[in-house]
């Protein structure tokens, strides 16, 4: 599990896979987010019970390896901080169901579609 670099709004991403957990911290990372990247749902809400009032965006990936996959902790996310902006991720197909508050993007998703995502989050924690 990484750590924020930085003080102010947070973006934690949550993947299994480590090739694409780092590319989505590295795009974060171009923006106004820290980011603290995590391999597994019980990392990413051990972040979030520490820095849930900072966390303006949690990008997973819906199908994480683990007792809790991406669309329970999204919906937890949800539930304990419904301020933070969801973006859940995964290959067409997935069957969960994605929460109501979340945006879905499919695999491959878009560079840009992410930092859409991330710079709306940032301008929902400034204000």
């Amino acid at each position: 599990m990484g750590r924020a670099a930085s003080t102010g709004p947070i973006a934690v991403v949550v993947e299994n896979d480590e090739s694409v957990r780092d590319f989505a911290a590295a795009i974060l990372e171009e923006t106004d987010l820290a980011v603290i990247a995590c391999d597994s749902a019980a990392d990413a809400l051990a972040v979030m019970r520490e820095h849930g009032s900072e966390v303006a965006l949690l990008f997973t990936e819906m199908q994480l390896a683990g007792e809790m996959d991406g669309a329970a902790l999204a919906r937890t996310v949800e539930r304990d901080w419904p301020d933070v902006r969801l973006v859940v991720t995964s290959r067409p197909g997935a069957t969960q169901a994605v929460p109501d508050h979340a945006i879905y993007m499919p695999k491959p998703w878009r560079p840009l579609d992410v930092l859409v995502e991330a710079e709306r989050a940032a301008y929902a924690a400034a204000a």
